[in-house]
């Protein structure tokens, strides 16, 4: 099992990566709002333990970000703030659970498994379209039997265009959810990840599956199935 732990507090998370990884977990430590969002690309998470103040921005925001890009990673949100608006805050953002600090470690751990244990029985199911199908769990991607390897922007973007086959997204909305921002020239950069895509996804003597409807955006021929 693989942990993100995110915490601006350099002693304090390397003392509790010491302990998870006693018990057996790999864990990757970022220590900021953008190298949590650069991990959660680069690498497959089972769980993310994330604190709520740090220097760049509020773990609220990532929360969110996550969420809204389709990653139903378990999160485990820390922080000092011990109210009720707080902790009702922090759920709905995204967060699974909340641990108020201080803490001690055999509460985390705890709590770390119970989410494991809680994200086990809710594995996000197989996407499937025309022969092409996109594991969200392993972040595995297939078509006619066949592996496709993506860089995780790519498969981000696939993902998003999985989930709803048939229905235009549009650029706007594809830069916030893999993106978050409005970058220079953003709609070209979206243009080059779909021309990478259709050369790795599209079989020969088969219809292109990634359409571009003009002005809109784009979408995903065929229909959810194998």
């Amino acid at each position: 099992m693989r942990i993100l732990l995110v915490d601006d507090d350099r002693k304090a998370a390397r003392l509790l990566a010491r302990g998870l990884q006693e018990e057996g977990f790999v864990v990757d430590t970022a220590a900021s709002v953008a190298e949590a969002d650069e991990a959660s690309f680069v690498s497959t998470h089972d769980l993310v333990v994330l604190d709520w103040m740090l220097p760049d921005g509020e773990g609220l925001a990532l929360c969110r970000t996550l969420r809204a890009r389709g990653q139903q990673v378990p999160i485990l949100m820390l922080t000092a703030r011990d109210a009720l608006s707080d902790r009702v805050a922090g759920l709905n953002a995204g967060a699974d659970d909340y641990l108020t600090k201080p803490f001690e470690f055999e509460e985390l751990l705890a709590r770390v498994r119970a989410l494991l244990r809680r994200s086990d029985m809710t594995r996000p199911p197989v996407l499937a379209v025309s022969g092409l199908t996109l594991d969200p769990a392993t972040q595995r991607v297939e078509r006619d039997g066949r592996a496709i390897e993506l860089t995780p922007r790519e498969f981000a973007v696939l993902q998003a265009l999985m989930r709803q086959p048939g229905v235009v997204i549009s650029r706007q909305r594809l830069a916030e959810q893999i993106w978050h921002d409005e970058l220079p020239g953003i709609d070209n950069l979206i243009d080059a990840y779909m021309s990478k895509l259709r050369r790795k996804i599209d079989a020969p003597g088969r219809a292109p599956l990634i359409e571009t409807v003009r002005g809109s955006g784009f979408r995903l021929r065929g229909t959810g199935g194998a």
